[in-house]
C-alpha cells in the first residue's frame, strides 16, 4: 500500500480558505446564535473575516493538504 496520499482534514478545509498571498482567512466566532443581547456594532464586527497568523499555520495548512 505504498504511495498512498493523505486525505485532507475536511474540518480545517471547511473552517479555513487560503489567500492569494498564501496567508489562511477564517471567520470570527460567536455569530451562530443568541444575538439578541450582542449589540449591532459588536455584531457588525464579526461579520468580517480575518487574517491567521499564528504558530498553528503551518499544521493548519499542512492538514488541509496545502
Amino acid at each position: 500500500m505504498a504511495g498512498n496520499k493523505m486525505k485532507s482534514h475536511r474540518g480545517a478545509c471547511k473552517r479555513f480558505k487560503v489567500t492569494g498571498s498564501g496567508k489562511l482567512k477564517r471567520n470570527k466566532a460567536y455569530k451562530g446564535h443568541i444575538l439578541t443581547k450582542k449589540s449591532q456594532k459588536r455584531k457588525r464586527g464579526l461579520r468580517k473575516a480575518t487574517t491567521l497568523t499564528s504558530a498553528d499555520e503551518k499544521r493548519i495548512k499542512n492538514s488541509m493538504g496545502r
